[in-house]
């Protein structure tokens, strides 16, 4: 099953606070809307914040993170976990047999 990796290089002093957010605010809302989130560290040596996510539900990914961004629950985010993010990379991964 394809799965996607997210790494996020946080604001400098902000992982502590991102990890507070993401788990109060993102995970719980990815998780009601189909995805699976097998695994998440914070790498404090390079501020970064990575996780694993994949989409079990009926919708494509696409359609799926469409609607994560989209719901009222996700746009009420205030402050918005976002404003702690440096940089950005997600890359789509699959298994290796």
């Amino acid at each position: 099953m394809r799965e996607q990796i997210r790494i996020y290089t946080i604001n400098k002093g902000g992982l502590d606070q991102f990890v507070t957010e993401w788990n109060e605010r993102i995970r719980p809302l990815r998780e009601k809307l189909g995805f699976v989130i097998p695994a998440a560290w914070k790498v404090e040596a390079t501020n970064q914040f990575v996780w694993i996510q994949r989409y079990e539900g009926n919708q494509s990914w696409e359609e799926a993170d469409q609607a994560y961004f989209a719901s009222d629950e996700r746009k009420s985010f205030n402050p918005d976990p976002a404003r702690l993010i440096a940089r950005m990379e997600q890359y789509y991964a699959d298994p290796v047999r």
